[in-house]
Order: structure tokens, then sequence, then C-alpha cells
């Protein structure tokens, strides 16, 4: 007789929702996670009476209630509002694309109507021509103005490429937005759990075996004897020893430091979005929390970098050659009777939070009802 019902690789957002679900259902379940944390890349560690998002801002917004609800149940969302803005060259604007933006690009703009004119004006440089990469994609949806402003050097830095030479279809569309209204997402609830998402992963995985500093690889036999059914939310391609050849991914590198003054930037996230920086965007932690009066603020430069096997991975490459392979793995996956692949890096897919908390909902449906 196994010793668990269900072994969870990786105590992240996919991993700590299944392993919830199936403890809640009477499952005898065993969560492992080679990191000395739980809560993958949603971690967030106090630094001077701060929550710091140590792998990125991570900003919690839906459209779905009864995930909403179901986050909630744990740990109680403040009512946090994305509202990024873009820095180049000394100059501020706002972001998503708004009518914010649009009078700051150009003087004539106060209405609607008159940004549209300027921004379809601009799309008439293609000449109806379908575009053929990155560059061209994105002044046939905004034109080139605010292209060369708010999208080159930022997307050339995040994928250490340039816009000539990457492919149309990342860029399928671009939040354009006629009113002024600096909220970043339209989804219908939006917040960032009071305490951080440590406390609200903690709370998830609340009566649940978890052991940390655990590498699935390092024991794969034993591990694989002691539960019936394994869910695996690590890399696909390292599940089958790279037997394919790796998949690629994007990096990121942090830099983290602590300053002596409460208010450094006066927004959670600005973008840096030319080439002066190296850095793709600066997030100040405590603007996620309008509450927080410590005298000191912590501050995060997000530098984009290539990947190698020995860093984490934390975006997916949806080029054709990356997309192929995965697809291959995923056939692979298929054929693995007692094994469950869900999250962004054993699906190979990138995944707003809600929706890694849906296809989890999903995930424990289908294994309930086999």
């Amino acid at each position: 007789m196994k010793q668990y019902d269900y072994l969870i690789v990786g105590s992240g957002l996919f991993g700590a929702t299944v392993a919830n679900k199936l403890h809640a259902s009477g499952k005898k379940v065993l969560v492992i996670d080679k990191r000395a944390n739980i809560a993958g890349n949603i971690y967030t560690e106090e630094i001077e009476g701060i929550q710091v998002h140590k792998y990125g801002a991570h900003i919690f917004h839906t459209d779905y209630k009864n995930v909403w609800e179901y986050v909630n149940s744990f740990v109680e969302f403040n009512r946090f509002t994305n509202s990024p803005i873009a820095r180049i060259n000394g100059e501020i604007y706002n972001m998503p694309f708004n009518m914010n933006t649009f009078s700051k690009l150009w003087s004539d703009v106060v209405t609607p109507d008159d940004a549209k004119k300027h921004i379809d004006e601009e799309k008439k440089e293609l000449h109806g021509k379908k575009p053929e990469n990155l560059e061209e994609q994105a002044i046939s949806l905004v034109g080139r103005t605010i292209y060369e402003k708010l999208i080159k050097g930022y997307t050339e830095k995040q994928w250490h490429r340039s816009c000539t030479e990457l492919p149309s279809f990342i860029i399928k569309r671009l939040p354009v937005r006629f009113t002024y209204d600096n909220n970043y997402f339209n989804d219908k609830y939006q917040g960032i759990p009071i305490g951080g998402y440590t406390k609200l992963v903690e709370q998830m995985l609340e009566g649940i075996e978890v052991r940390l500093n655990t590498n699935y690889f390092d024991n794969r036999d034993e591990f694989n004897s002691i539960a019936n059914k394994i869910v695996y939310t690590g890399m696909i391609d390292e599940y089958f020893g790279y037997k394919l050849g790796r998949l690629e991914y994007r990096s990121l590198k942090f830099d983290t430091k602590i300053y002596d003054t409460e208010n450094f930037q006066g927004n959670a996230v600005v973008n840096y979005t030319g080439h002066e920086e190296e850095y793709t965007r600066v997030i100040e932690h405590k603007h996620f929390d309008d509450t927080n009066k410590s005298e000191k603020t912590v501050v995060t430069y997000e530098y984009p970098s290539d990947w190698n096997p020995e860093m984490e991975a934390y975006y997916v490459i949806n080029d054709d050659r990356n997309n192929m392979l995965a697809e291959e793995y995923r056939k692979l996956a298929a054929k693995e009777s007692n094994v469950i692949f869900g999250g962004r890096l054993a699906e190979y897919k990138y995944y707003d939070m809600d929706d890694v908390i849906k296809a989890a909902f999903d995930c424990v449906e289908n294994l309930e009802n086999k």
C-alpha cells in the first residue's frame, strides 16, 4: 500500500491549489519543493516591515468570481489597483496606453477622436502590408510614436533581440483605451493579499505535509514508489531527461536595495522603456500596501537575462522551434498514466495567477471524476 494518495512536485500556486483541494477531499498528500521556501515565484518576504515580492511584482486580478472567493477564503486581499507608469529619457507616461498617455504624446489631443486621428494616420505607414515582424505588428496596432516611445526599447531589452527580428505574433494586440483611466487591468476583482503571498500559500497548505529543499530528481524512484499519483509542476523537458532537446526560456535578475526614505518613486511599478537603463522596471514594494508606514523603502531593479539551466525560468519563448518541441513533450506527457502535468513549466505556457488556479480546479475535478 502506498504512503500517499498524491505527491505534489512544487509548492507554487498550481501545486498548492491542487494539494489544498485534494487534502480537503480527504486525500493524503505530500508536497515537495526544491527551493527553501514555499510559494514558488509568488514568494514574498518581509524586509523593513514591507512585504517584498522576491521574484517580481505580482498583482492578483481576475474575472472568475469563484477564484476570487477561493483566495479570499484564506487571507484578506487589499484593493490595490495596478497603475504602472513608463519612464523614458526623463519623461513619464501612463500605462496602459490611454488618454493621459496620448495627451502627453501629442499636444493637440484632448478627445478620443483626436487620439484616434493620430494613431490611424501613423498606422498608414505600412500601407496595408501584412506585418512580418514585431516592429511592423506594433506599428499596425498603435503607430510609430507609441511604438518608439513605449514598446521598442522595453521589448528589445526583455527579449535581447531587435524588434525586427522578433515574430509578429508575440504582440497579437495592445491595450489601447480611449478613456482617462490608468487602471491597467479590466478584471472585476483586483488586489494583493494582506501579509503577502507567502501567507496565502501557507494557509492553503495548512495541515499538509511539506518538505522543502527536496529535489524530486535526486530520489525519483523513491518518490514514485510512495504515492499512487504524481502532480508534477516542474519543467516538462527535465522530467523526460531532455530526450528531445531543451526548451528555452527568458530569465530575470533582481537587484533589491533598501533606501532610507519613505517614498522613492511614488508608484509601485515604473517601466523603463528606453535603452538608457539596462533594467526594464523598478518596483517599490511598499506602494502595494497603502497602509504601510515604514520610514524606509525597499526597491527592486529588474533586469531581463538570457536563461541557462542554473537559473530560474520565467518566460517561455513562443517561437516555432520551442512551440513545436513543447508539443512533442506534451505528447509524451499524455502517455504517463500516473503523472499529471500542470502549471507554466510543466505545460510550457504563460499563465496569469487566476488562470493557474482555474486550471488547478479543473485538474482536481478531472482527478475526482476518474
